[in-house]
């Protein structure tokens, strides 16, 4: 497990570059949150994190955010973000755990979403596959709004924003123009909150308007392996 010290330290790493790219895109570092991708980390690694002031964290897989959630119950203020797609038999876990979700690409999992939730009411993003990858999830650019007006009127739910994974690509400018587009989207829609950027490429997408940035491996390390079944 990651140390206090080691941990602390690449959070200010990660701090310096947020905020030398929001200092040359003329915005305020507030204006960006840092959602941190914790995702196969334990909870006590999340634990220091959180003593360090950090309170946003993102996490994929609904039945790990359900657990995280209970173990770091005492821990004020902490906000999770659910951001990897699931399963409808699983929106009850984001639904009753997460700040956030943002991977809303089908008008099912929002049913069900609308039907879990209770108090107040779940933020959610909307996922456009902006590269049209076979091998990702999200509605195409053009698809969006008619998702959009299916979700927004659900009890329950707020539809806030817009969030993408583009390709994974060797340098960062490369995903500049998916990150455009979808900022251009957000603006015809009225919608506020873009979450887009991760460890790579982070700082293009806050010199195109993100909110949200999603950033795992520069604060955690490595992700721990999978176990085998049964191990």
């Amino acid at each position: 497990m990651i140390s206090r010290e080691a941990l602390a330290a690449n959070f200010a790493q990660v701090e310096a570059r947020l905020g030398d790219a929001c200092a040359r895109a003329g915005r305020a570092r507030s204006s960006v949150t840092l959602v941190a991708v914790s995702k196969r980390h334990p909870p006590e690694v999340i634990r220091l994190a959180w003593e360090l002031g950090y309170r946003d964290f993102g996490e994929n897989y609904a039945q790990e955010l359900r657990d995280k959630h209970a173990a770091l119950a005492d821990c004020e203020g902490l906000r999770w973000h659910a951001i990897g797609p699931v399963q409808t038999k699983n929106a009850k876990y984001v639904a009753q755990a997460a700040h956030a979700f943002h991977a809303v690409d089908r008008l099912e999992v929002a049913l069900e979403l609308s039907r879990r939730r209770k108090g107040t009411a779940l933020k959610c993003l909307l996922e456009v596959n902006t590269a049209s990858e076979a091998s990702k999830a999200g509605v195409p650019l053009s698809a969006v709004p008619e998702l959009l007006a299916k979700v927004r009127p659900l009890e329950g739910l707020t539809v806030v924003g817009l969030t993408a994974m583009p390709p994974l690509v060797d340098e960062a400018e490369k995903n500049r123009p998916y990150f455009r587009a979808l900022r251009q989207l957000a603006l015809e829609l009225g919608l506020p909150e873009l979450s887009m950027g991760t460890t790579g490429d982070f700082e293009v997408a806050v010199a195109e308007g993100a909110t949200l940035v999603r950033v795992g491996t520069a604060l955690f390390g490595d992700r721990p392996a999978l176990r085998a079944p049964g191990a």
